[in-house]
């Protein structure tokens, strides 16, 4: 029988919420890394898949959620480690260049796929940015459907495999060079960090026109804030930063409704497989950042992880990991990425178009 139409998102918004706590609870009890950001992740996409009309998240939500995760990151930031992440610029730029090429050999790859142009396949691959490049793949000639599905399943795949890879393989508990979370002088202390860097990190980036400015600007202010010391040991308040991780997970598990995945279904197999790919050269190429830089292999891992930008910063915070290490990795390749874009548009708009088969 026909549902009425207000009640798919209602019974969807109801399936996630509990779908949501299950897996929170479940996380939780495993040990897992950021079981409130992954509860939440797997809570959306059970939401979005059981009903015909899936529940949506007003879009300040996730603005939200970017505001307060880069608050939490920045209020994380020392002089120390900033003086470290700068000693390792060229590394972090070599990864960062050898993960852009072969983000752009994948999607020509992906190419051979009827369906997908030049520009549209390297839109789709480029590790890093995932939001971003959703936000730029019309406006520079590739097709936003197929950008944004294969994109967000690259998200996915990473987001999934993170808490498995982190608690199996390198056992983060046993880690204790890494920083924790901050915590403030004060409950009061700490949400008074959290106002002022949110409110004026996010105007402030909009103005300056900064790329990612949701998470960039309030992490920026953070940084200012933590190393001046205004706020004293200030840091985002933890059922704040939960509160950050819920949005961004939900908000990324309800973008999987059911027709974005049939849509996907003639690409799924070239493109998981790329997908699956381009997660283990970056692997690889965190094992050779370990080896050169001196840094823990959890740290490396996380630092070159193709996507998932939020939980992986979530799961550095969680793990007890060089949280800037990570973060100036991760951060240098997402610029570099976005940047990078409107040329990359240019060189391939340029080669002649294949004739598309009816």
């Amino acid at each position: 029988m026909p549902s009425l139409p207000s009640s798919g998102p209602f019974r969807g918004g109801v399936v996630a919420a509990v779908a949501t706590v299950a897996a929170w609870a479940l996380f939780q009890l495993l040990g897992l890394p950021s079981p409130v950001l992954f509860g939440a992740l797997l809570g959306g996409m059970a939401g979005a898949l059981t009903v015909s009309s899936p529940p949506t998240l007003p879009p300040p939500t996730f603005t939200a959620g970017q505001a307060l995760v880069g608050a939490t990151i920045g209020g994380l930031v020392s002089p120390q480690t900033l003086r470290g992440a700068f000693a390792d610029w060229a590394p972090i730029l070599a990864v960062t260049l050898g993960t852009l090429v072969l983000s752009v050999l994948a999607g020509q790859v992906l190419r051979v796929h009827r369906d997908v142009s030049a520009t549209t396949g390297a839109f789709a691959m480029v590790a890093g940015g995932a939001s971003g490049m959703t936000a730029l793949a019309h406006e520079l000639g590739a097709d936003d459907r197929v950008v944004t599905v294969v994109q967000y399943l690259r998200v996915l795949l990473v987001l999934l495999a993170m808490p498995l890879v982190t608690a199996t393989v390198f056992h983060p508990a046993a880690q204790q060079h890494g920083a924790a979370p901050s915590s403030a002088s004060s409950p009061a202390l700490g949400l008074l960090f959290t106002v002022v860097a949110v409110a004026v990190g996010l105007p402030l980036a909009r103005v300056a026109h900064v790329p990612a400015g949701s998470l960039l600007g309030p992490l920026l202010v953070a940084v200012v804030l933590a190393v001046a010391g205004v706020f004293g040991t200030g840091g985002v308040p933890v059922p704040v930063q939960d509160l950050a991780y819920l949005l961004i997970g939900l908000q990324v598990g309800l973008r999987f409704t059911r027709d974005s995945l049939r849509s996907i279904a003639r690409l799924l197999p070239l493109a998981l497989g790329l997908i699956l790919a381009l997660i283990a050269a970056c692997a690889g190429m965190g094992w050779v950042l370990s080896h050169a830089v001196g840094v823990a292999p959890l740290d490396a891992y996380l630092a070159t992880t193709p996507g998932g930008l939020y939980a992986v910063l979530a799961t550095a915070v969680d793990s007890g990991s060089d949280v800037t290490f990570v973060l100036a990795t991760q951060v240098v390749r997402l610029l570099v990425m976005l940047l990078a874009a409107p040329v990359l548009a240019h060189v391939l708009r340029r080669r002649r178009p294949r004739p598309r088969r009816r």
